[in-house]
């Protein structure tokens, strides 16, 4: 072990703030004890894999005498350790697959817990699967349903804390892996080649085939943005479009981190194959026509992501209920306000989805 960071890990510093760990459930102790054992030599992944274990261990022990609430606390505590540990690395290679193993297994324990109301989701795609997590609220009946993704890293129950947020106002979440992400790229081989509104569209279909589940919106975050807007413009059964921090013309940015993570979610590192992928999937206006309520957030501070680059997904609005909002200061994805910011989203949908 070294005693200084390498610049590996001062940019896994950078692109895991301490915002971000902390909008993605992790524990501020262990988020603390994170950056700082990094920064002094320590490998990232097995720093975040330990406190993820320990937050485990205390969830057994939680369990083993009663306490399911704090068994769960902890078990969501872990499991976001384990989605910070496997973000060390962008390419599929053994580590990865190892830590993602670890974090579905801790995830289905999770499911198990009383009063969890979390299931998994597998939803048929073309020969494969695409992989999902299901929170419902509590009671029989969801006023509707938001299928919550991500970009390029952080996917599935890295939006835990949204659908806890989204169920206290009666809503169920698809917290969904899509094509290029998580599970449904290493164990289902499915990339980001394929139809992508297609693809998001099947959790939609999941949705409306159970009367349960009320109606769908979407809500997709980062680069995840460009596609939910992409499906709601091609399948009129969603009801609220949710944009937040993303490109409508995507291209290859000038970050290592970020041509690794597109290369692995098109399953090449062909930087010619990446920007003709991009060229495929950008969101055009003229033809993408979104009619459902739409809201488009942005980050004034967000190094990745300008007002202008999210301009066309608003021209696209043929409702009037089309709606930006900006913090000034806003880092990638609003990290820096995530408790307002899911709040603010969270109570949008909550009005367009169905009565309270």
């Amino acid at each position: 072990m070294s005693d200084a960071p390498s610049s590996a890990t001062l940019a896994l510093q950078r692109a895991m703030s301490m915002t971000r760990l902390l909008d993605c459930g992790m524990d501020f102790a262990d988020a603390q004890a994170l950056l700082r054992r990094t920064t002094a030599g320590e490998d990232w992944d097995q720093v975040a894999q330990a406190l993820a274990n320990a937050q485990l261990d205390r969830a057994h022990q939680a369990a083993s005498a009663g306490h399911w609430v704090t068994a769960a606390e902890a078990q969501a505590a872990g499991l976001a350790g384990l989605l910070f540990a496997q973000m060390a690395f962008n390419h599929d290679n053994v580590r990865k697959h190892e830590l993602y193993n670890q974090l579905v297994v801790a995830t289905r324990q999770l499911c198990d817990m009383p009063d969890s109301r979390l299931e998994r989701v597998e939803v048929p795609f073309g020969q494969a699967h695409l992989v999902g997590w299901l929170m419902r609220p509590a009671g029989a009946q969801a006023r509707g349903t938001v299928v919550v993704f991500g970009g390029q890293s952080g996917w599935g129950v890295a939006y835990l804390p949204i659908a806890r947020a989204l169920a206290r106002r009666g809503m169920a979440t698809l917290l969904a892996e899509g094509p290029g992400q998580g599970e449904t790229r290493m164990k289902q081989g499915v990339h980001v080649d394929v139809d992508m509104q297609e693809a998001f569209s099947q959790f939609v279909t999941f949705i409306v085939n159970d009367a349960s589940l009320g109606l769908p919106g979407i809500w997709g975050n980062s680069v995840g943005g460009l596609w939910a807007a992409r499906t709601a413009a091609a399948d009129a059964r969603i009801a609220a479009c949710c944009v937040n921090s993303s490109f409508a013309a995507p291209a290859l940015l000038p970050f290592r981190t970020f041509v690794e993570q597109a290369g692995a979610m098109l399953g090449t590192d062909d930087e010619r194959a990446i920007a003709q992928n991009f060229e495929r999937m950008r969101f055009q206006p003229g033809r993408d026509r979104i009619a459902c309520p739409l809201l488009v957030l942005h980050g004034g501070a967000d190094p990745l992501v300008k007002l202008q680059d999210q301009q066309p997904f608003l021209d696209a609005a043929t409702n009037p209920d089309a709606t930006l909002r900006v913090w000034d200061d806003g880092e990638h994805t609003i990290y820096n306000h995530s408790a307002q910011r899911t709040a603010y989203v969270a109570d949008w949908f909550a009005q367009r989805l169905g009565p309270g």
